[in-house]
């Protein structure tokens, strides 16, 4: 058995999505069908937040996505049926700014598509199927229901003639 590393989409390079439930052969996303904007982080932060576009927003058009159209239909659909809620328009839009660097922040946005588009494809649980309770346990739940009862009914009414 060979270990061999899991192939790292590096920012400004093409996206590698890992095999999974529902990307039996994994995803690769061409760099060109990603967008990368850069802009200054907002809030608290010193010197740099003012002068470093590290904050990133990556954009990704699922729907007319080479390597998204090369997946089998029902894959297909099922991502695109699962990424709709996310979508602006056509796009979905990630923003990272958590970390001070411009390079850190393009690698979050890249591992949160990542994960979006590996759980979108995931296949549904199956579905629950229901089983009686054991005769066990149903004798539990009324021993304890009776155990209860017999709590409550010591609480009755004092009667003065005691």
């Amino acid at each position: 058995m060979s270990l061999e590393p899991t192939p790292r989409s590096r920012p400004g390079g093409d996206l590698v999505v890992p095999a999974g439930p529902g990307l039996r052969s994994g995803l690769v996303i061409p760099a060109s069908e990603l967008l990368e904007r850069f802009s200054r982080s907002s809030g608290p932060g010193g010197q740099g937040v003012n002068t470093t576009d590290s904050r990133v927003e990556l954009v990704f058009r699922p729907s007319t996505s080479i390597a998204v159209l090369a997946l089998p239909s029902a894959t297909r659909e099922r991502l695109l049926n699962a990424l709709a809620p996310r979508l602006v328009g056509e796009d979905i839009a990630i923003a990272a700014s958590e970390q001070r660097s411009q390079r850190q922040n393009r690698s979050a946005a890249r591992e949160r598509l990542v994960a979006m588009l590996r759980e979108a494809a995931a296949p549904p649980p199956p579905p629950r199927r229901a089983t009686r309770p054991t005769l066990g346990s149903q004798r539990r739940r009324l021993a304890g229901k009776k155990r209860r009862a017999g709590t409550k009914a010591a609480r009755g009414r004092v009667s003065p003639d005691d």
